[in-house]
C-alpha cells in the first residue's frame, strides 16, 4: 500500500488541471487503472482492471473527451512535477537533457481523424515499409538512479493527417519546436535527436531560448572555416561572411591521427574510439558549429554536431548515445502501458481511403472541424495520461526499488543488482498492492473511497479486490 499512497501523493499534484474534483477522480481512476492493468484492449482494459460496474465504461469515454480536463496545464503540471519529484535528473555543465523522437502508431479505423498512410524506415522484416497510423512526435527528459539511465516521458502529440486551414505550413520540425516552447521548461537544457531535426529551424528556435541543440549530421553535409582576418586597408566589397567550404566527410581520413579516448557510450566499457572535433560555420543558421567525427570499432562511423562549441566531444558523444532511450521509452509505453491504445473512433467521419494522406477540412462545416477537434483532444488525452502512468511507475522503480520488488510476487530470470526494476515490473507490483489500498479505511484517500463504491463484486476482478481488501 506504500507504493500506492506515494502514487496518490503525486497524482494529487495534478488536481488544478481539473476544474470539478469529480473530473479530478475519474483523471485519477483512469491513470490507477493504466498503472494496474493487465491488457491492453482500449477502454475496457481499465474498467476490467480496477473491478468497475459498467456504467463507469461511459464515464471513463466522456472523461477523454471532455473539456473540463485543461490538457495543456495538465502537461505543464506534470512537467513541474517531473522536474521536482523525479530523483537522478541529468544534468551536464548545468543543463538538462531533452531527447525529441517521433513515434508512427498503426491504426486502421476509417473514421478516426489524423490516420494517414505512413512511411517506416527501418532494417527489420517484420516492419513494413508502409502503415495507416498516426504520426506522433514525442518530448522526454532524461533521469538516472542506481546506475540506470531512463527517459522520463513528459508529452506526445499528433502533428500529422490534419490541415484545419490549407494555408498552414508548418511542418513537422516547427510543431516540435512549439511541443517544447509549451512545456514551460524554465532552465537551460540540451535538446537531443536524430538527423532529421538538424536544421535551421529546430536550431534557431532553440537558441532563442538559451537552449543547444545535439544531433547526428549525414556525411554529406558541407560546412565553412571563419574567413580570414585580413590586415591593411579596408577592400572594395561585402566582407566575406565564410572561409573555405569543408566537406565533413574529409573528418574521416587518416584515422590514425585521430585522438583516442574510452568510450564513453552508456553500458561499454573496455572500448577505445576515435575521433576528430573541427568548429565550423553551418551555413543554415550561419553560426560557429561543433563538429565531431567518430570512429567506433563495431558500430562503425558517425559524425555529430553541437551548437554549444564549449562542450567537449566525449561529452557530445556520451549524450547522444543516450538518446536511444526515447525509443525504449516507447516500448514500454507500447507493450506495458498501452499509451497508444486508444480506438476511438467518430461516426459521423467521412471515411479514409486506404492509401489516404492529409484530411484537408478547410472546405468542412464549422461543426464537422469541432468534432475533429474534440475526437483528436481525445487523442491527446489518452496519449497524457498514459504518459504520465508511465512516468509515475518510473519514479516509484527509481525511488523505492526494494518495496517494489517486495511487492512484485512473482518470478523473473534474472534480478540485476544495482539496477531499478522496469516499468514492467513495477506494474505488476501495483496491481498486487492494489486491493491494500483499497482497503484503506484511514479517509487520506478520496480515490479508494471513490473506487469501492463503484466495484461490482458480481464480476471476478471485483470480487477478488473485494475479498483481497
Amino acid at each position: 500500500m506504500q507504493l500506492w499512497m506515494q502514487w496518490w501523493r503525486i497524482v494529487q499534484q495534478l488536481r488544478p488541471a481539473c476544474s470539478r474534483s469529480r473530473t479530478f477522480l475519474w483523471m485519477a481512476a483512469s491513470l490507477a487503472a493504466m498503472t494496474a492493468r493487465g491488457d491492453l484492449f482500449g477502454v475496457t482494459s481499465l474498467v476490467r482492471a480496477l473491478g468497475l460496474k459498467k456504467t463507469c465504461y461511459e464515464r471513463i469515454l466522456g472523461l477523454f473527451h471532455s473539456t473540463v480536463l485543461d490538457m495543456d496545464k495538465l502537461t505543464r503540471l506534470w512537467v513541474t512535477v517531473v522536474q521536482n519529484v523525479q530523483p537522478g535528473i541529468l544534468r551536464i555543465n548545468g543543463r538538462r537533457v531533452i531527447v525529441g523522437d517521433g513515434i508512427k502508431v498503426p491504426k486502421s479505423g476509417k473514421k478516426m481523424p489524423a490516420v494517414k498512410r505512413l512511411h517506416q524506415q527501418s532494417d527489420s522484416n517484420t516492419k513494413p515499409s508502409y502503415i495507416m497510423g498516426h504520426s506522433c512526435q514525442a518530448v522526454a527528459i532524461l533521469a538516472g538512479t542506481l546506475n540506470t539511465t531512463f527517459a522520463v516521458p513528459l508529452a506526445a502529440r499528433i502533428h500529422e493527417g490534419v490541415l484545419f486551414n490549407n494555408n498552414d505550413k508548418r511542418t513537422l520540425l516547427d510543431k516540435m519546436v512549439l511541443l517544447i516552447n509549451s512545456l514551460g521548461l524554465t532552465d537551460p537544457f540540451y535538446f537531443v535527436a536524430d538527423a532529421y531535426y538538424t536544421t535551421g529551424k529546430v536550431i534557431r528556435g532553440l537558441i532563442d531560448k538559451s537552449n543547444h541543440l545535439i544531433s547526428r549530421v549525414k556525411k554529406n553535409a558541407v560546412a565553412y572555416e571563419q574567413p580570414p582576418k585580413l590586415g591593411g586597408p579596408k577592400q572594395r566589397g561585402r566582407p566575406r561572411k565564410y572561409g573555405t567550404k569543408i566537406s565533413l566527410r574529409s573528418m574521416f581520413g587518416e584515422p590514425d591521427t585521430m585522438q583516442e579516448a574510452a568510450s564513453p557510450v552508456y553500458g561499454e566499457k573496455a572500448v577505445t574510439i576515435r575521433f576528430r572535433c573541427l568548429d565550423l560555420l553551418w551555413r543554415p543558421v550561419g553560426i560557429l558549429v561543433r563538429f565531431v567525427a567518430v570512429i567506433h570499432p563495431t558500430r562503425g562511423m558517425i559524425l555529430l554536431m553541437c551548437t554549444d562549441v564549449n562542450l567537449t566531444p566525449v561529452e557530445i558523444i556520451r549524450i547522444y548515445s543516450l538518446r536511444f532511450k526515447i525509443e525504449l521509452s516507447f516500448k514500454q509505453a507500447l507493450r506495458v502501458i498501452g499509451t497508444y491504445g486508444y480506438h476511438f473512433w467518430m461516426s459521423a467521419m467521412t471515411p479514409v481511403g486506404r492509401v489516404s494522406g492529409n484530411q484537408h477540412l478547410h472546405r468542412k462545416s464549422q461543426s464537422y472541424r469541432d468534432a475533429v477537434r474534440r475526437k483528436i483532444g481525445a487523442y491527446h488525452c489518452h496519449i497524457q495520461l498514459g504518459i504520465i502512468a508511465q512516468g509515475l511507475l518510473q519514479y516509484l522503480s527509481s525511488s523505492f526499488p526494494d518495496k517494489v520488488w517486495s511487492s512484485f510476487g512473482s518470478w523473473i530470470r534474472t534480478i540485476r543488482p544495482g539496477i531499478c526494476p522496469s516499468e514492467h515490473v513495477t506494474a505488476i507490483a501495483m496491481r498486487n498492492s492494489l486491493p491494500a489500498f483499497l482497503a484503506d479505511s484511514s479517509g487520506n484517500t478520496d480515490l479508494a473511497d471513490f473506487l469501492r463504491e463503484r466495484i461490482d463484486i458480481n464480476r471476478a476482478e471485483g470480487l477478488r479486490l473485494t475479498l483481497a481488501a
